[in-house]
């Protein structure tokens, strides 16, 4: 390699860092949303096989959980989906960076409209992510025995 490429190599991988970044943050969200959805799907399994045996008061309770259940894992999906496409949206950024530097095209258009999209996935992924955590936390709700005014008791 010349100096002129080396130089031009070091540039690009300067611009391509930031997104690396972004990448591994999403990556890390990806983790967080995979393991709850994972969590959804063990509990509304458990739940489909005691439903059938259950008296009807709690077959009703049951099947009342199992509808917000599937409620979440629709959530859950949807977000890592969008934060999937966006991490795949920073990867197709990276590329057209060393093809525009590399090939000395103007890409700076391209470039904004991918980061942006990319920005826009990621946010609705994780909107969708406070929404199924909102969904989670209104539907678990600690025994009046265990909780006084929002504060646990504490029997000694």
């Amino acid at each position: 390699m010349t100096g002129t490429s080396v130089n031009t190599v070091a540039t690009i991988i300067q611009l391509t860092v930031a997104p690396v970044f972004l990448l591994a943050g999403i990556a890390g969200i990806l983790n967080v949303l995979a393991a709850r959805l994972a969590r959804i799907v063990d509990r509304a399994r458990s739940l489909e096989q005691d439903v059938p045996t259950a008296n009807a008061e709690v077959q009703k309770a049951e099947l009342q959980e199992l509808a917000i259940l599937d409620r979440r894992m629709t959530m859950a999906h949807w977000a890592i989906g969008l934060c999937t496409f966006a991490a795949l949206l920073i990867c197709v950024v990276v590329m057209v960076l060393f093809v525009a530097v590399l090939s000395e095209l103007q890409f700076a258009t391209p470039v904004s409209l991918l980061f942006i999209a990319a920005m826009i996935s990621v946010t609705l992924g994780l909107l969708l992510f406070l929404a199924e955590v909102t969904i989670a936390t209104r539907w678990v709700r600690v025994s009046e025995q265990f909780v006084t005014k929002g504060k646990p008791r504490y029997d000694r």
